[in-house]
């Protein structure tokens, strides 16, 4: 519980850092569109910023492509990258086999995934913890588990960036 405590702090104080980067250095974060293709094949979509990258790797089957966003963005003291890839709409009504999203020259501090975004007077679902796997530099679906859906990425590396 304690570990959940600190996870929630650090994403509100990374995420209200965003908040203020993004008013006075818009070159510190970017979000973009991208589709979601299903079909079985695997596909990426990577975004970043200055030397730094993520990657959402994924292969879902059903229905037709969706309208997805990734938000990727630096902290104003270039210690925090992070990484967000959603649906707008809430739910995808895609059946992920797989999913993977990784930081290029950040090391993940906090991730979690979810099965339902906020959307329409819905609220998060977070995906168990079980569902996914967080490592160094990934976050991937833990096979057997995980019970494809997904609507939501948060991703949060440190940089390793120091001042001189």
């Amino acid at each position: 519980m304690l570990l959940f405590v600190k996870m929630s702090l650090l994403l509100l104080w990374t995420l209200m850092s965003l908040c203020v980067t993004a008013k006075t250095s818009p070159e510190q974060t970017k979000t973009v569109e991208f589709n979601v293709k299903p079909g079985g094949v695997v596909h990426a979509f990577s975004e970043g910023i200055r030397e730094y990258e993520c990657t959402f790797t994924y292969a879902s089957q059903g229905g037709t492509n969706e309208q997805w966003l990734m938000s990727v963005g630096l902290s104003e003291d270039d210690k925090l990258f992070s990484c967000s890839v959603w649906r707008p709409q809430g739910k995808s009504y895609l059946f992920f086999t797989q999913f993977k999203a990784e930081l290029k020259g950040a090391k993940i501090e906090y991730a979690n995934a979810f099965s339902q975004t906020a959307a329409a007077g819905q609220r998060d679902v977070p995906l168990k913890p079980e569902e996914f796997t967080i490592g160094e530099s990934t976050v991937t679906q833990k096979d057997g588990k995980f019970s494809a859906q997904l609507s939501k990425l948060t991703v949060i590396g440190r940089t390793g960036h120091d001042e001189l």
